[in-house]
């Protein structure tokens, strides 16, 4: 497995783990973040890397700092 897909697959269960810890559906965290569902889900079945802007906004939105998601 390539480095870069354990990264996007650590990421992914990270930001899932911590929204759900959080309480909320993928559709309420995209809505906060201003996303879409979609692009919420493909973010969490790691097809798709989110930018710095927006994994900042998770972070700050699931109350946790950015560095907790990045492995």
């Amino acid at each position: 497995m390539r480095k870069n897909a354990v990264l996007t697959r650590i990421l992914q269960k990270k930001i899932r783990k911590y929204r759900k810890e959080a309480g909320f559906t993928q559709e309420e965290l995209a809505d906060k973040v201003g996303i879409s569902r979609a692009y919420m889900g493909y973010i969490e079945q790691g097809r798709n890397v989110p930018s710095l802007e927006v994994l900042e906004k998770i972070a700050r939105i699931l109350k946790v700092k950015p560095s907790k998601l990045i492995p």
